[in-house]
């Protein structure tokens, strides 16, 4: 049975929609992402705070998705043949709430100094590798639905990543030639936090790469 054919069906319905829930999960997460790093540069400590508690929520929720596709696969026998594929996307996208909710913790926890004329930077960083991961989600949705447009999705993600990396060497490069009133502690710190939000466009190639390698097995 192809695979349209087979998500298409009444019965696989419930499991197409559960995957529309986790994924809604994913983009709600993206824009607490830039919620809480906005705050958090700006010193909006209530905001900040509220972003944390709605990331944590966010990520049980997700969980518990993940579980109920998880059973899903294992009880439909017609699945089989896109088990693995579909388990190793879901894994993908869990790094990506992974790496959301541990980045708005340490900032939480280490409370990084980060010097005003940055703070711009930071936040266009921020919105870069956000967009990164929002250009998958799209891609994700169609393989169930439409996967000759998972492409069309998917080459975006190549592009905010790249600008991402360029954009992070900057503030990497402005931290330390351009900053001489830090302390090289102070610029370890930013770079460091300037390195993991940087991490999540990473992620959203590794989800691109596996539609990518999903789509094309379909078609063999």
């Amino acid at each position: 049975m192809k695979l349209l054919e087979i998500f298409s069906t009444k019965k696989t319905a419930k499991f197409v929609s559960t995957i529309d829930e986790y994924l809604n999960r994913i983009d709600n997460s993206l824009i607490i992402f830039k919620e809480g790093i906005k705050a958090y540069l700006y010193n909006d400590d209530e905001a900040f705070s509220q972003s944390l508690s709605t990331m944590a929520s966010l990520e049980a929720e997700s969980g518990a998705l993940r579980r109920e596709i998880e059973n899903s696969l294992y009880s439909r026998g017609a699945m089989i043949r896109y088990r693995g594929d579909i388990m190793r996307l879901l894994e993908r996208f869990d790094h990506i709430i992974l790496i959301i909710a541990n980045d708005l913790v340490q900032f939480e926890i280490e409370a990084p100094k980060v010097p005003q004329e940055l703070k711009k930077e930071f936040v266009k960083l921020t919105e870069l590798v956000t967009m990164a991961v929002e250009a998958s989600i799209p891609g994700a949705r169609a393989y169930f639905s439409d996967p000759n447009k998972v492409s069309e999705t998917t080459n975006r993600v190549y592009f905010y990543e790249k600008e991402a990396v360029k954009l992070s060497q900057s503030i990497k490069r402005t931290v330390f030639h351009d900053m001489d009133g830090l302390k090289l502690s102070e610029k370890f710190h930013l770079r460091y936090f300037a390195l993991h939000i940087e991490d999540l466009s990473a992620a959203a190639v590794k989800v691109a790469e596996q539609l990518s390698v999903m789509t094309i097995k379909r078609s063999l």
